[in-house]
């Protein structure tokens, strides 16, 4: 092909146009000398147009906020199995169990599937894309009725078998950035799945926490419902010795019942809470009552925690890794869509046997062929094909701006979760020493008030604020887990438990591979890791073909 290309630097001039429409006029010119030779050179001198994808450079803050901290660790790796630093064998088991049974997990899994089938279609694309058998029998009867009818026969039989081949050669590299998208999905859908393996530890370990919040919520009641129980027998006793009016009797009852009323509340939060963990585990509601075996304490962890430095978000995170695959499928879009501003080169052809009778259908003479080049380019399109590629265009950008975008939201959640842990830390020094100073008081009131030296509300004060006071403490402790919960998630740990693991069951293949044959797609590998995942090698420096996946 003489003259330039707009693969060069894509300078769409006119001047590469009508270069481009040279050739393809000259074309049949040059057929006799070899067109095999010629076509194949097109092909091969072909290259890929649209742009090479390039990540965003999204904002990365140096070091975190409370990096300063004593008990903030920024060296080291992130804890891939973050959960077991509560040591909560419970916890652990609980975890194993939804990495292998919960659904949108398996619905995460088969979307991988399905990108790696759209691969293959994509890849197929790029070999002759018209292959088939052609065959056909009729009988004709044409109508007497017809003008200049004379040495017409007006009935006929007709039998036709042959083969024919179309093959639009990808010389803009129209397909190949096709691929290189497809590549790209399916990398995005590999960190998908990642990202929900990350949501559902971090799901899983906060539902178990907040399950043991409840249980303590209804243990700290309970006992106070003792204690209270225990004034209330003394205030009764000694209103029946003529000690006090039945006033004090009544206040007891009257907070002993308040505090009995509010267990039924914390007893249907805490079901819901088990009903939810149920579900993260892939099961109906009401089986996992025999998983939560073991002491009834909320998840506690060691004060320090690791959390790297924030580059290795980029690195870590499957949901930052999807958003840059996500525009780097946007980004090869864009080539496909230029491809269509230029002439689409055609190798065609067909071969057959032709005859109005069965017994010349073979003979010699019946045998029909067609081939050569051809090529399509649409000229008059009013702007149709520009504006597609300005919006392309404009999807990309969107991509771009929104693996920024993730990238911050990423960083906010991790200094979110970090001062919530801190702080909740300092807030439970605090509500430790307030509940000991409500023991004390309580103890004080009861014995002042057996002695006579105090009138009963002030064990009633008391008796209120210690289990204000207990209920702070255990809410602090809950948030200090909830809080180290959602900041080894916003590191992006947990996908890691899906290590070496099939993506979906071996019986939920097994029943697809009897419904389709899916080839070498299953059984279905474990993906790469995340920190491994890249963006596909860009169209201009990937192979004219590629092994197609049967």
């Amino acid at each position: 092909m003489n003259g330039a290309t707009p693969c060069d630097g894509e300078r769409r001039v006119m001047g590469d146009r009508r270069n481009a429409a040279r050739a393809a006029r000259h074309a049949p010119l040059v057929l006799g000398g070899g067109i095999a030779a010629f076509w194949m050179a097109l092909m091969l001198n072909g290259c890929a147009v649209g742009p090479d994808f390039v990540a965003p450079k999204p904002e990365i803050q140096n070091n975190w906020i409370e990096s300063t901290d004593a008990r903030v660790v920024t060296t080291g790796d992130v804890m891939s199995h973050w959960w077991r630093t509560f040591n909560d064998p419970t916890l652990d088991r609980l975890i194993q169990i939804a990495a292998t049974q919960n659904l949108p997990v398996r619905v995460a899994g088969l979307r991988i599937l399905e990108a790696r089938a759209q691969l293959g279609v994509a890849i197929g694309s790029m070999y002759p894309q018209t292959q088939e058998g052609f065959g056909a029998a009729q009988e004709n009867l044409i109508s007497s009725r017809l003008a200049n009818q004379a040495n017409l026969q007006h009935s006929f039989a007709s039998f036709a078998l042959g083969f024919d081949a179309s093959w639009e050669l990808d010389f803009w590299g129209r397909f190949r950035r096709n691929v290189e998208a497809a590549g790209a999905n399916m990398g995005a859908t590999v960190a998908d799945y990642d990202d929900a393996l990350v949501s559902l530890t971090a799901e899983v370990a906060r539902t178990y926490a907040m399950i043991r919040t409840y249980e303590v919520f209804i243990q700290i009641t309970r006992e106070n419902a003792r204690v209270q129980r225990e004034g209330l027998d003394i205030a009764t006793s000694r209103f029946r010795n003529g000690a006090t009016s039945e006033l004090d009797a009544s206040q007891a009852r009257t907070l002993l019942e308040s505090t009995l009323a509010d267990i039924a509340p914390l007893q249907s939060s805490e079901q819901q809470a088990k009903n939810a963990l149920s579900t993260l585990l892939g099961r109906p509601p009401g089986s996992v009552d025999a998983l939560l075996y073991g002491p009834q304490y909320i998840p506690t962890a060691s004060s320090r925690v690791v959390v790297g430095i924030p580059a290795e978000l980029l690195r870590r995170r499957p949901d930052i890794r999807a958003a840059e695959l996500r525009a780097a499928t946007e980004s090869a879009r864009i080539g496909v869509a230029k491809a269509d501003l230029y002439p689409r080169f055609t190798l065609f052809g067909e071969i057959g046997v032709q005859s109005s009778s069965m017994s010349t259908f073979l003979a010699p003479g019946s045998r029909f062929f067609t081939t050569g080049p051809g090529f399509r380019w649409p000229i008059l399109n009013y702007g149709r094909l520009t504006n597609n590629v300005r919006a392309q265009d404009a999807r990309f950008q969107q991509a771009a701006v929104t693996y920024q975008d993730t990238v911050l939201k990423a960083q906010r959640e991790v200094e979110d979760a970090l001062i919530g842990f801190l702080k909740a830390q300092d807030s439970a020094i605090n509500a430790q020493r307030s509940v000991q100073a409500g023991q004390r008081s309580v103890q004080l009131s009861l014995t002042r008030y057996r002695e006579g030296a105090e009138d009963y509300q002030r064990v009633v004060d008391s008796q209120r604020i210690l289990l204000q006071s207990e209920n702070r403490l255990a809410d602090t402790q809950s948030s200090i887990a909830t809080y180290l919960i959602a900041l080894y998630k916003a590191l992006g740990g947990g996908w890691e438990v899906g290590a070496g693991k099939p993506i979906i069951p071996e019986a939920m293949q097994a029943e697809m591979a009897r419904r389709t044959n899916w080839g070498k797609l299953l059984p279905a590998h474990p993906p790469p890791a995340t920190d491994e995942l890249a963006p596909p090698t860009p169209a201009g420096k990937a192979p004219i073909l590629r092994k197609p996946i049967w």
